[in-house]
């Protein structure tokens, strides 16, 4: 009886311990009050063990007090486009002035008293963007149109999904259309616990939006052999946690020999941590979550657009080959003839596909199965699995 209640014992540990760790990779920022509460109970009782294996395995420091329990995550490639902010109700990508909007915003509450309303958050964010170096880059912001009421209400929802701000009474609706007012609490405990770089970006002093990136996540040079595999250990754990997929192509020569010779260890500790499965091909290695909820891109999904891309992936498998973009949007206008029984109605219209197209490829490009050269789309190794072979029929006994 005592063994089993012993492995009884180990099993839950370990079952509470992969939950937390996965609470922390799907949100890095967990509020110890709302729904995120039980989560957090979780990662606190495994503090000691969750920050020994990202401290181990990525370089990623856990940060867990009374308020949040933060995973400051890093990167593993600052220019990759594919999984930008989103509107929490719209699901809208953030464009260039939204991303703008949430620095000013967290600069101006930074300095704000415990509670502060939508239309004083809005005035110190107008005084802020009056700098003349924004102004330089192209990036205005004056409230005067209902597009910018908009963009600060986007990033307002924003700031509330992450827990920075608390809504306390109001309305942001009202406030775009010039009715009405919000009131917010400021948890300042998210709001300091935001920063996810190694250094302070005020100590950088380089100009160009791309040195600035590469100087705020750029790491110490190793000096020993040690220090070296350590760096490319967590380099490679950070992307096959993060990526989708993790192709050959992309390593350098030090990485493909480090994965090569350490890849059942590497990926066998990700899977005892995550639940995650490692599936290894001649191309590459993917952590394929059998629970599906690590994901901001599923696929297949319902819908238009989600059948749409499914159709895609399978013509872009077949070919095996760049295809021009021409070519793949008269095959989804086929497709939407042929599918227009399920299809939205609007999907048929002409130059419908022309959309359709771009949101399939934005998906596509997402999860690493295509990658858009000029105007070519070229199938990356993983969308073979979406091929459609010939079918086989088995003479029956």
């Amino acid at each position: 009886m005592t063994g089993a209640l012993s492995d009884a014992l180990v099993a839950t540990r370990r079952s509470e311990l992969t939950r937390a760790a996965r609470a922390l990779l799907r949100r890095p920022v967990l509020r110890a009050h709302g729904p995120d509460a039980e989560h957090v109970v979780l990662v606190r009782r495994h503090v000691s063990a969750l920050r020994e294996w990202f401290d181990r395995n990525t370089g990623w420091r856990l940060v867990v007090d009374s308020e949040v329990a933060r995973l400051v995550k890093t990167v593993p490639d600052t220019a990759d486009a594919t999984h930008p902010a989103r509107d929490p109700r719209s699901h809208a990508p953030f464009t260039r002035r939204r991303y703008v909007l949430v620095c000013l915003a967290l600069a101006a509450l930074e300095r704000a008293d415990a509670q502060v309303t939508l239309g004083r958050l809005a005035e110190q964010i107008v005084l802020g963007a009056a700098d003349p170096e924004l102004t330089a880059a192209g990036i205005t912001f004056s409230l005067e149109r209902r597009e910018e009421r908009t963009d600060l209400v986007s990033v307002v929802r924003t700031l509330l999904d992450l827990g920075v701000l608390a809504r306390v009474a109001g309305d942001e609706d009202a406030f775009v259309r010039h009715d009405g007012d919000a009131l917010y609490d400021v948890e300042r405990r998210v709001l300091a616990a935001l920063l996810a770089t190694p250094r302070g970006p005020s100590t950088v002093l380089v100009a160009g939006h791309e040195e600035r990136l590469a100087a705020l996540t750029e790491e110490l040079p190793a000096t020993t052999d040690d220090l070296r595999n350590q760096q490319t250990r967590r380099r490679l754990t950070r992307r096959l946690l993060d990526e989708p997929v993790l192709y050959h192509a992309d390593l350098d020569a030090a990485e493909l020999a480090y994965l090569t010779s350490q890849r059942h260890a590497i990926t066998s500790r990700i899977s005892e941590l995550t639940g995650l499965v490692a599936e290894v091909r001649e191309e590459g290695v993917a952590m394929v979550d059998p629970l599906d909820d690590l994901t901001d891109v599923r696929m297949p999904e319902n819908g238009t657009e989600g059948h749409a891309t499914l159709l895609l992936a399978e013509h872009l498998a077949a070919a095996a080959e760049p295809v021009p973009l021409t070519e793949l949007h008269a095959h989804l206008r086929a497709m939407a003839v042929e599918h227009a029984s399920f299809w939205r109605k609007a999907a048929a219209l002409p130059g419908a596909e022309v959309e359709l197209t771009g949101s399939a490829l934005r998906r596509l490009q997402a999860l690493r199965l295509a990658e858009r050269v000029g105007d070519t789309v070229r199938p990356l190794p993983a969308l073979a699995r979406y091929a459609v072979g010939t079918p086989t029929i088995q003479e029956p006994r």
